[in-house]
């Protein structure tokens, strides 16, 4: 046995087993005492073969396929089950044989001697089979329930990439991404949290690129996890988090299977939860939160232009406020005269001091912020662009701030959209009224303090025992990360993964000639 068969080997005992017992009538009045009482719960009782074998079909109306229900198992159990000469002598032996290999034509067919197992089974879309005499039950794969289709991620838009996205059902998740990844080593590991909701959960990885280390921290912090509902891969990620404190995202979350993809690839693990498009990726990094799929799509000087711009987008939300309050507040000397005495005559008529005005209009920004996102989407654009203009407008005419001021919340919301992540721009917006705070109190002094705070949180952060300024402040940093943090070497360049994640396999495109690539011999 592996290292990856013995960290996924099932090693906990159900806390209450109920063995199935031959007696028929008993293991159907048990199911039935368990979950009976609901109407979605369908019980079909029939005979098969010649010797008129009592037998029952226990599955979810509109969890199962109902068509293989019926045309694949309880039509053939009925009908098909005569042929196969069933016989009181065989019954013991070769039932579930015979059932198997020549009546069920589902695609996968199972044994379990637990009632516990069953349910779980039934309440997951499956149908159970109880056969009079046997001290097993049969479990036929039928799941079927609605779904949405693929379609592309509302969330992460590219201008050139792939249109599809994940939905909300896990298995269809992890073909998206098996799609992609046809490596052998590729391993889909599935597991499940909640003690109500029992929620699948897939951990996808590569055996040969994957950091072991940060594998089993993944899996022992979701065996830890004792909760009884998961809805969401949100429940998730807080729960196996380093720190729970901290403003900053430390582990990405997508809806685009390209993106989990490369992940993988690159030597990271993704979980995937049922019933939510959102698949989490561990570890994640500052740098992992600026990457954009367009960036490796377009040629490199265009991504790294891009990438460049973005990394300054972020830098401009997050100080651009602070800095108009403490230099005008504080340092107005360092502003040339001219722009000084315009700044001072349009704040003429304002009754509020720099601090005060600012967070006024930062507030409204991130109130019609939040309405545009709660409105449908043809609504929402519209709040956010009017009301926008309107009390950009009207709060200027009214003399409650300066022109320069619409200009600088503008500015700095147009920047905060730049960033590729949501959970990480946010980050940067909470910020942001920590620094007008202090520039507000301190100036340009309390803006630098802000400034090492954030930076030594950063510092020490940690996402499954990886820093999260990696490989910036990585202890084993080198020159070849490099390539892909604030710019993007060309593709033919990047030869080597990340280091930092210290993987077995590091190799990710060998030696090419040079004539090779422009197709000459």
């Amino acid at each position: 046995m592996n290292f990856f068969e013995e960290l996924f080997e099932n090693k906990e005992e159900p806390l209450k087993k109920i063995e199935v017992e031959k007696d028929y009538k008993k293991n159907l009045e048990i199911i039935k005492e368990y979950i009976g009482g609901s109407k979605d719960v369908i019980f079909r009782e029939f005979t098969i073969g010649n010797e008129k074998i009592k037998c029952g079909a226990i599955y979810t109306e509109g969890l199962a396929n109902q068509d293989l229900v019926s045309e694949h198992i309880l039509k053939n159990l009925m009908l098909l089950s005569r042929m196969a000469e069933i016989k009181t002598h065989t019954i013991k032996q070769k039932i579930y044989e015979l059932l198997k290999n020549m009546t069920i034509s589902a695609t996968d067919i199972s044994e379990i001697e637990d009632i516990n197992k069953a349910i779980d089974a039934i309440l997951s879309g499956d149908t159970v089979l109880i056969l009079e005499n046997h001290d097993k039950v049969l479990v036929v794969a039928s799941k079927g329930w609605p779904m949405r289709g693929v379609g592309e991620p509302s969330t992460e838009t590219v201008v050139r990439g792939p249109r599809d996205g994940f939905t909300e059902t896990m298995r269809v998740n992890t073909a998206l991404v098996r799609r992609r990844i046809r490596d052998p080593k590729f391993k889909v590991k599935q597991m499940q949290v909640g003690r109500r909701s029992k929620t699948d959960i897939a951990i996808m990885f590569i055996e040969e690129t994957v950091n072991k280390d940060v594998l089993e921290m993944v899996k022992e912090r979701l065996d830890k996890i004792d909760i009884d509902v998961i809805l969401e891969s949100g429940y998730i990620e807080q729960l196996i988090e380093d720190n729970w404190k901290s403003p900053f995202p430390q582990i990405q979350h997508t809806q685009r299977p390209d993106v989990v993809a490369a992940a993988i690839y690159e030597g990271r693990v993704a979980i995937v939860v049922d019933n939510t498009p959102f698949v989490l990726l561990a570890p994640s990094t500052a740098v992992t939160f600026l990457q954009s799929p367009e960036d490796y799509n377009e040629r490199f000087f265009i991504g790294s232009a891009i990438r460049i711009l973005r990394v300054i987008s972020i830098i401009m939300a997050l100080f651009m406020p602070g800095l108009y309050i403490a230099i005008t507040s504080y340092h107005p000397g360092m502003l040339p005269t001219d722009l000084a005495l315009y700044i001072a005559g349009s704040r003429m008529n304002v009754p509020f001091p720099a601090f005060i005005e600012a967070f006024i209009m930062e507030a409204a920004l991130e109130l019609l912020r939040e309405a545009g996102i709660r409105l449908p989407g043809a609504i929402g654009a519209t709040i956010g662009i009017v009301g926008g203009l309107v009390l950009g407008q009207a709060a200027v005419e009214a003399g409650i701030v300066s022109p320069l001021m619409v200009i600088i919340v503008a500015l700095t919301a147009i920047a905060g959209y730049s960033a590729p992540n949501y959970s990480f721009a946010i980050s940067f917006r909470l910020l942001r009224f920590m620094l007008m705070a202090l520039a507000g109190f301190l100036g340009l002094y309390g803006i630098i303090l802000g400034s090492i705070i954030i930076l030594t949180h950063l510092c020490t952060l940690k996402s499954f025992g990886v820093p999260y300024l990696s490989p910036i402040v990585a202890g084993e940093m080198t020159l070849k990360d490099f390539k892909d943090v604030f710019v993007r070497a060309p593709i033919h360049m990047m030869k080597t993964r990340p280091q930092f994640l210290h993987r077995s396999d590091s190799t990710r495109l060998k030696e090419m000639r040079r004539g090779d690539r422009h197709g000459e011999k």
